[in-house]
């Protein structure tokens, strides 16, 4: 495993490879919310579906790690739609939604006024202490980001986070035919590569993490919504439509 001090700090997200990512979700910031319900439309829910299975999984995983989660970023939290679900799921957790996109960031507070924290990315790390949180969560924003950065992003992630305190990322599945329709035809992840989990899984050991399981997810659409509770039973078969990696930092 590299040491910490081995890992480069990581570029600003998007710089030199992908130059668009900050002006591109700028631009979508107004429009995410029908863009986002058009784009998922096969799969017969709405995005706020989506957007609360990945909170609710990861109330369900603290809880089995023993973390208690008191506070938490959401990096690349966009335009907020995570914040009802972590406020309902983390009620008693101090929220921080962090993303390079100013007009998103701008967007969330503006829809969700509150008690949460909000900060721009914008430089070569997160503008946070270190072991900040207890809990660093993110979702589908890894394939936004080239992939010859991922290993110095998730080792900022581990500074900012606690010794003992968890990573959960959410990614679509690149082996599932559906989830790379969907990804190919959705005007916001133009310049979206997809991460096989294993690799995803070797850029959070080599970031300092300890990799502690995946689980794949979305097995079934809205008209087989009745067999979603056997999806616990499917967390190892890799056909599911996103996937949730979990590492906690020695």
């Amino acid at each position: 495993m590299l040491s910490p001090e081995a890992i480069p700090p990581p570029p600003h997200p998007g710089a030199q490879e992908s130059p668009m990512v900050d002006s591109e979700f700028d631009a979508f910031a107004d429009d995410y919310g029908a863009l986002h319900a058009a784009n998922i439309s096969l799969s017969g829910e709405a995005p706020d579906y989506f957007h609360e299975y990945k909170i609710s999984d990861a109330r369900t995983i603290c809880s089995a790690l023993k973390i208690e989660a008191k506070a938490v970023l959401d990096f690349g939290a966009g335009v907020g739609n995570s914040i009802p679900w972590f406020r309902k799921h983390f009620a008693s957790s101090a929220l921080t939604c962090a993303d390079v996109s100013a007009r998103s960031v701008e967007t969330a507070r503006r829809r969700f006024p509150g008690n949460e924290r909000f900060a721009v990315i914008d430089g070569r790390s997160l503008p946070f202490n270190d072991a900040e949180f207890d809990l660093a969560f993110t979702a589908c924003v890894f394939h936004h980001i080239p992939h010859s950065e991922h290993v110095a992003w998730l080792a900022e992630l581990r500074r900012v986070t606690r010794p003992g305190g968890a990573l959960i990322v959410f990614e679509h599945n690149p082996w599932n035919p559906l989830t790379v329709h969907a990804v190919n035809t959705c005007p916001f992840d133009v310049d979206a590569r997809l991460i096989a989990p294993p690799k995803l899984r070797t850029s959070v050991r080599l970031s300092g993490w300890r990799p502690r399981g995946v689980w794949h997810r979305i097995f079934f659409p809205h008209f087989l919504k009745a067999l979603r509770p056997l999806e616990r039973f499917l967390r190892a078969v890799p056909l599911g439509a996103q996937y949730c990696l979990i590492a906690t930092r020695p």
